[in-house]
């Protein structure tokens, strides 16, 4: 299904060299932002207390979090689990205070707004959980990377591989790069969207990749740049399908799914504009710049005297 059709082709790649250098001033000010400021860890990473309230009723969790948030505190989550009557409140550790103690301020503000609220666990999560969980976080984003490697590699080429790793990687470091220069907290949530992104990412290199490997079949007329151009251009209708019905969705959990799914929203905001974009102007920009041919997709030798313009041009014998 397409939206429109785009009768000539759009010269994207006239200007990869000029967008490729503003990727590569972006990624590095991500970098930079990353090593100068680091990320907002949230108490999943960095350790804290961990309360499990029950309530006889189905619990207002914007008045808990208000008066969590009454108490000094501003790296709190509060969210459900379970029912509308249970509540999981992790407050990040303060120094000098033991756990115990912040468990029982916190209850004791709750008890204030609703009597009939019982605590039901409270538990340290301490600082080597949070190195735990960080080492199994970038463990899952290695495996991811390699895996997509490989697949691409497998699939296509090695040079577009590398092109979509590259492509992959700039859209993971600038999400970090926003959560770092704006100190956004970053938690397993946010962790989870930034490996959802590399996934997302991925599918649309593939399918340009796919388009690409087909045109070089079509069209053999056309140089390298040509059939680029060709291949996203023919994709722009199904592009704005997508990306368009998945932004929707994201946009309504970042505006309405509350404080609790906040920022994973924003990270998968973030990561599918700019996945557009690298998908374009970097992953196929840097397949171009690697010298990816005809020759390295298409085997066999193509028929001769078929119109360059015809489906069946590049068909193999």
């Amino acid at each position: 299904m397409e939206f429109f059709k785009i009768r000539r082709d759009i010269p994207f790649m006239r200007h990869a060299l000029v967008l490729n250098a503003v990727s590569l001033v972006t990624f590095a000010l991500a970098v930079f932002f990353l090593a100068h400021r680091g990320l907002h860890l949230s108490v999943e990473f960095t350790g804290g207390t961990v309360m499990e309230v029950g309530y006889a009723q189905p619990a207002d969790v914007g008045k808990i979090r208000e008066v969590i948030a009454g108490l000094g505190y501003t790296d709190i989550q509060v969210q459900n689990f379970g029912t509308a009557r249970d509540v999981m409140i992790r407050l990040p550790s303060q120094k000098g205070v033991s756990s115990a103690r912040q468990s029982e301020t916190a209850f004791a503000a709750l008890k204030k707004i609703d009597n009939n609220a019982t605590l039901r666990r409270q538990e340290f999560v301490g600082p080597q959980v949070g190195e735990e969980l960080v080492v199994d976080g970038l463990k899952a984003l290695g495996m991811v990377v390699i895996g997509i490697m490989l697949y691409l590699a497998v699939r296509f080429e090695w040079k577009f591989a590398v092109a979509a790793i590259v492509a992959n990687l700039h859209d993971v470091v600038i999400i970090l790069g926003f959560f770092a220069f704006f100190q956004w907290e970053f938690s397993l949530a946010v962790l989870a969207a930034v490996l959802a992104v590399l996934g997302y990412s991925v599918n649309e290199s593939v399918v340009i990749f796919d388009r690409i490997r087909e045109n070089f079949r079509r069209y053999r007329k056309m140089n390298t740049v040509q059939i680029i151009d060709n291949a996203i251009t023919s994709t722009i209708s199904r592009t704005i399908i997508t990306h368009g019905s998945t932004q929707i969705m994201v946009l309504s959990m970042l505006l309405f799914g509350g404080p609790t799914l906040y920022y994973f929203a924003l990270a998968l905001t973030i990561g599918i504009c700019f996945g557009i974009y690298s998908s374009v102007f970097v992953g196929a920009a840097i397949a171009m710049w690697l010298g990816i041919k005809r020759e390295d997709l298409v085997k066999g030798t193509p028929q001769k005297g078929l119109d360059p313009n015809d489906p069946n041009a590049g068909a193999t014998v």
